[in-house]
């Protein structure tokens, strides 16, 4: 039996916890009502089941639990926090956002765009971060919203979301992050962030797939929202259907160990992470790291590598699972637009590898992986 690859692949998605998956399954077979059928003991069952996750993944967050909208993942979040709000404040109303955000934003802004909307992208540094001050000078009187991503899925990077948030409640616009990677990851607070609308999702945790989060700030002034979906009013009349309950009870235990574990995992990983940087620098020349030195992801390592031919370094990599780019975005030929927007080469960014380490793996697999680097990019050289 082949040995499956060592997994190096966590900002794409992380393997669901073993405790995470013991509390989803009596949902599944045992407690299996419908959260919405509350007159019988089965519907309350899953009601009560699906409360109890609301109130774990706001401790997380330090968030009211009614500020949170159940969607099938981070990519429906985006969508109905970008196109609901643009599409309450109507046509001819403007949207700012950057270079380096996931397709998830980007694809909607832009299709905003050919519909009516004003549309603004502002470009990043070297680093794949946002200077607050290009936000500023991007917002006109007819703003509706600024969606700026909390931490970059390609190279980790962190924006200064605090400030960008102080100059969107000076100018009354609303703030959008798309806190997918950094959810888990690093101690957040959003109740101390001004930040009116934030995008989530599971599986980037250790939760399942198939199970997000919009969280939406109440209170004055109202978010306006259009909802992307109809029928039934479920989750503050935003996002009708069904709630998965299995997935739901995953994603609440998830925010729990994760709430548990941002002290010490973090470190963890970020002593991974540096391990492997220093063995490949050790190994090999001609390497580049991709955004932020410091403030970035504890997980995240991008490199470029000189001389060397992506594509061959991939199919060189069968024993190591790692990312060239975005997961959402690897059928696409096209070079990575993050490493583009940062000014990155065509060649360095065709020939760069994201690595995103976690909870579960070992320096043993990191020096493996150092290993087997080393050996396929000196041997295509």
């Amino acid at each position: 039996m082949t040995a499956r690859p060592i997994y190096m692949d966590n900002h794409s998605t992380t393997c669901v916890d073993p405790r995470v998956f013991f509390f989803m399954e009596p949902s599944t077979t045992e407690n299996y009502g419908n959260a919405a059928s509350i007159d019988h003991d089965f519907g309350r069952e899953a009601a009560e089941a699906v409360d109890n996750a609301r109130t774990q993944i706001a401790e997380l967050l330090r968030v009211d639990p009614r500020d949170l909208i159940f969607t099938s993942g981070a990519t429906e979040a985006n969508n109905l926090a970008i196109k609901g709000v643009m599409q309450a404040a109507g046509t001819g109303s403007h949207l700012v956002t950057t270079a380096a955000e996931h397709r998830a934003v980007l694809d909607p802004a832009r299709k905003l765009g050919r519909n009516g909307f004003e549309v603004t992208i502002v470009d990043v540094d070297r680093f794949g971060m946002v200077d607050p001050q290009r936000i500023a000078d991007a917002i006109q009187p007819n703003t509706t919203l600024v969606s700026v991503m909390l931490a970059n899925n390609e190279v980790g990077t962190i924006n200064p979301i605090e400030a960008i948030g102080n100059i969107c409640r000076e100018r009354n616009v609303l703030l959008h992050t798309d806190a997918v990677q950094a959810v888990g990851k690093i101690s957040l607070d959003l109740s101390q962030f001004p930040v009116d609308l934030a995008s989530l999702t599971a599986h980037k945790f250790h939760g399942p797939k198939g199970i997000g989060v919009l969280y939406v700030r109440r209170g004055e002034p109202r978010i306006r929202i259009e909802p992307l979906i109809d029928g039934g009013g479920h989750e503050r009349r935003l996002r009708s259907g069904t709630l998965p309950v299995p997935l739901i009870v995953g994603m609440g235990e998830a925010c729990r160990l994760s709430a548990l574990n941002l002290e010490d995992e973090p470190q963890f990983v970020v002593s991974l992470r540096d391990r492997l940087w220093a063995g490949l620098s050790e190994s090999l020349a001609g390497l580049h790291m991709n955004g932020h030195p410091d403030q970035r992801l504890p997980g995240n390592l991008n490199v470029s590598f000189d001389n060397v031919d992506g594509d061959a370094l991939m199919a060189s990599l069968s024993g190591l699972a790692v990312s060239s780019g975005s997961a959402c975005t690897s059928a696409d030929p096209q070079p990575s637009h993050v490493l583009t927007a940062m000014g990155v080469s065509e060649f360095l960014t065709r020939a760069s590898l994201r690595f995103g380490l976690g909870r579960f793996n070992t320096a043993e697999e990191v020096d493996t992986a150092i290993a087997l680097v080393t050996e396929a990019v000196t041997r295509l050289r």
